[in-house]
């Protein structure tokens, strides 16, 4: 089979490899219909992170290939979605609802000889816990590409709801306006934020789709100049809830900087070199929460809304490419020239 195999800094090649095959009675073998390149796969990419050379990619949807003995809950050319990390879902921590600390669990893509998601085919662990069957059967291109958002950046955007504690009439700050950012927008107006607040970058085309989400406000300066603004946009007292959606260490203090007393900080950005002001945080009461998404936990919900047309999260990928020529993707998406690159690796 073809797959994306990362080489080294700024180095993305598709080279053949093994189709994988079931190794244990809970596997299953998915061949590939959509993948994507996730913002976390440009930590690798710039080199600001460690990650074996392999095969890479943790989101993908696709059809059922194979299934091992044990799996009972989907079976060969049902089509499913993945989270970007199994788990058996049955552990103490799955059903807490952290499926991302399962303790049979992983994570796809991470080099070596694991199994990547932007491949032709990959194998799938603890299947049962971990695939969710999509009960439609006719589905549109653009429907297609929300069910890939599922597995990772919508999810992701929720999840940062969830942990910030949004709720009805709330004001929240979205610190990043890249796809999680933009999602994170989508999610809050959900959950009935009445006014939301993006500070990102100086982008036309990513602020729009955040007001058609349910943006309120846009600030395109960074740092102090950022905090500054929201403070005066919210009379001096900052965002009821706050979700940071990028992971450095200066868009983690403006996160901070700009949450009210006793506000939540919703952190789902993988986090590089970021410090905390514990005085700072304590004597405002501001808390925090949040980490990898539990995809999984949230994923029959957010199925439901897209098949109903109630989201459409698959328009934050404004780049298709096929497999062949996924380092475009990645290229396009380091350089700021796309929000998120949808990859077509095969038809349904």
């Amino acid at each position: 089979m073809r797959a994306a195999i990362f080489k080294g800094k700024g180095e993305i090649a598709v080279e053949d490899r093994p189709k994988p095959t079931v190794r244990e009675p809970t596997d299953a073998v998915v061949r590939v219909v959509l993948a994507c390149v996730c913002g976390s796969d440009l930590w690798f990419y710039r080199g600001l992170s460690r990650h074996r050379h392999g095969g890479v990619g943790h989101e993908f949807i696709g059809v059922v290939d194979e299934v091992g003995e044990a799996v009972t809950n989907v079976r060969p050319g049902d089509f499913v979605i993945s989270p970007f990390s199994w788990s058996d879902g049955t552990c103490r921590n799955c059903a807490a609802g952290f499926h991302t600390a399962c303790v049979h669990g992983g994570f796809f893509g991470q080099g070596g000889d694991g199994d990547g998601g932007q491949a032709e085919y990959v194998r799938v662990p603890q299947a049962d816990g971990t695939l969710v069957a999509v009960p439609a059967t006719d589905l549109s291109e653009r429907t297609m590409a929300s069910l890939l958002a599922l597995t990772d950046v919508m999810a992701t955007g929720h999840h940062a709801v969830v942990s910030a504690g949004v709720e009805h009439g709330d004001t929240v700050a979205v610190v990043g306006d890249g796809a999680v950012g933009l999602c994170g927008v989508l999610a809050a107006k959900l959950l009935g934020a009445e006014r939301i607040i993006v500070l990102g970058s100086t982008h036309t085309d990513r602020h729009r789709l955040a007001r058609e989400w349910g943006a309120t406000d846009i600030i395109d300066v960074r740092g102090d100049d950022a905090v500054a603004a929201l403070k005066e946009l919210t009379g001096g007292f900052g965002a009821d809830a706050v979700l940071e959606c990028v992971g450095t260490k200066e868009a983690t203090a403006t996160a901070f900087a700009v949450a009210a007393p006793g506000a939540i900080v919703g952190r789902v950005g993988v986090p590089h070199g970021v410090e905390l002001d514990g005085e700072g945080t304590f004597y405002r009461n501001v808390g925090m929460r949040g980490g990898p998404a539990p995809a999984r936990a949230y994923q029959p919900e957010l199925l439901k809304l897209v098949l109903d047309g109630a989201i459409d999260p698959g328009r934050v990928f404004d780049l298709t490419t096929d497999l062949e020529h996924i380092a475009d993707a990645y290229a396009a998406m380091d350089e700021r020239r796309a929000i998120k690159a949808l990859v077509k690796v095969s038809e349904r």
